[in-house]
């Protein structure tokens, strides 16, 4: 059962943000993600969690998106990748996990970009569109993210954002096969809403 009409797949789901376009990824992105996850692997592996041996085989990414749908049908969570609206080309991914309702009504935010694409703007543009959505259009009063004390480039692009750093959590996910202290970030509601945003 979708969680709301706009969510219909005659309709589809789809966020703009400042020169970037968020969708959830479908069978026939597999070819791009692939291609640019493999070609960012190095970049990549030292901030993400160890990747399967079949990570960027076409039935690992069926079960991925299956996974996906899963979440976005229950309402726990919403995966997208991240296109240059200007031509359309895959430039990263991002998620709004881990949603919790209730007396919470919060969740959490991950994001990747392709080696070729970073620092110009694309992932900071991603997290400030899927804060408005996940803030505005679900009705969520908190989001959290979280990154290695050593990437700076993360730290930068979270606070820039508008999210807070709110501490330090010791051994809070397993990185690259190590278990890494991560900092803390949130982003509030109401305070998200009086922020003013710096510039890219």
């Amino acid at each position: 059962m979708a969680l709301l009409d706009w969510m219909a797949p005659d309709v589809g789901l789809r966020v703009d943000g400042e020169g970037v376009t968020l969708r959830p990824p479908r069978v026939s992105d597999y070819a791009a993600w692939s291609e640019l996850r493999r070609r960012s692997r190095a970049f990549l592996q030292p901030w993400e969690p160890t990747w399967p041996a079949d990570d960027l085989s076409r039935a690992a990414y069926r079960r991925r998106l299956a996974a996906y749908q899963r979440d976005m049908d229950l309402g726990y969570g919403y995966a997208f990748l991240v296109f240059r609206r200007e031509d359309n080309e895959l430039v990263g991914g991002i998620t709004l996990s881990n949603i919790r309702r209730g007396v919470a009504q919060m969740g959490q935010i991950g994001y990747w970009a392709g080696e070729q694409h970073v620092r110009r703007g694309y992932t900071l543009a991603a997290v400030r569109a899927i804060s408005g959505f996940a803030l505005g259009r679900l009705g969520l009063h908190r989001l959290e993210a979280a990154c290695i004390p050593e990437n700076d480039a993360s730290r930068s692009l979270l606070l820039k954002a508008g999210f807070e750093l709110e501490g330090r959590a010791q051994a809070y996910l397993k990185i690259n096969g190590d278990w890494r202290d991560h900092l803390l970030f949130g982003l509030v509601a109401g305070a998200a809403a009086g922020k003013k945003r710096p510039d890219n």
